[in-house]
Formats: structure tokens, sequence, C-alpha cells
């Protein structure tokens, strides 16, 4: 199962945060959004289908994100949990850590925004528009 997010960078993009990577459907960051990757998402995680938000709630599901933009790619493997609620209609998080909240869409993260590629980072900061893709097994 698949769920693709489209966003946009933004010049205060700097992907600095150590435990976490997150978009936002918000039109604006300050550069206290560390760990914020995308701006203007075209879905959060209460728009993600139930039946995704289900397969994700299995302890045992691998989720995998891939960011992709200006012909820059990375990927991030985390976990399901059965504590995840896909519930915030503004953004979405993916965490290194086991804490889940409203906006948490995995745990236990091989990546977080500090870890990332950093020339997908500066095109981000660019302003390059990033596609998100989403998967679990």
């Amino acid at each position: 199962m698949e769920e693709v997010v489209r966003a946009t960078g933004h010049e205060h993009i700097t992907a600095e945060h150590a435990s976490t990577l997150e978009l936002t459907t918000d039109d604006y960051l300050t550069p206290a959004g560390d760990c914020i990757l995308g701006i203007e998402a075209d879905k959060a995680a209460a728009d993600f289908d139930r039946e995704f938000v289900a397969a994700c709630r299995d302890a045992d599901a691998t989720i995998t994100l891939v960011l992709e933009a200006d012909g820059h790619r990375a990927e991030v493997t985390g976990s399901g949990h059965p504590d995840l609620e896909y519930t915030n209609d503004r953004s979405i998080v993916g965490r290194t850590s086991t804490y889940v909240d409203d906006r948490t869409i995995f745990v236990d993260a091989d990546k977080a925004a500090a870890d990332l590629d950093r020339d997908l980072v500066a095109a981000l900061a660019d302003g390059a528009d990033l596609t998100a893709t989403l998967r679990v097994e």
C-alpha cells in the first residue's frame, strides 16, 4: 500500500533535527522548524487512507518513506506501532524514537532530518517541489 504527499521547499529548511522529520500543510516556516522538509503539503496524517493507517498500526510493519526533489532522492525506513493515530490535520512526522502522538507516521526510523543527503536539503531550501512516497509492508 502507498500514500503520496506533495510539498514545497522553503528558504528556512535546514533539516538539522537529530530525531524527527516533518512535512506540514502550513504555508510558512520559521528558522526554528529544523525538522521540517516541506511546507504546503497536500496531505496531513488525518488524510491518509484508513486501510493504510490500519496496516501501519501493525508492530511488525515496515514503513518506507522515499523523498524526491530536483533529481535528489533519500529513503527512510521506520516501523509501525499499534498506537499510531494518524489524526493530525496539519502535519506528518517520522521519528527515530518510539514516541507516538497524533502526527506520528512511523517510529524507530533509521534516519532523521539531520541524516538526509545535503544536496536534497539544499534543493528544498531553494524551494524545490518535494514528492514523499510512503509504503507499508
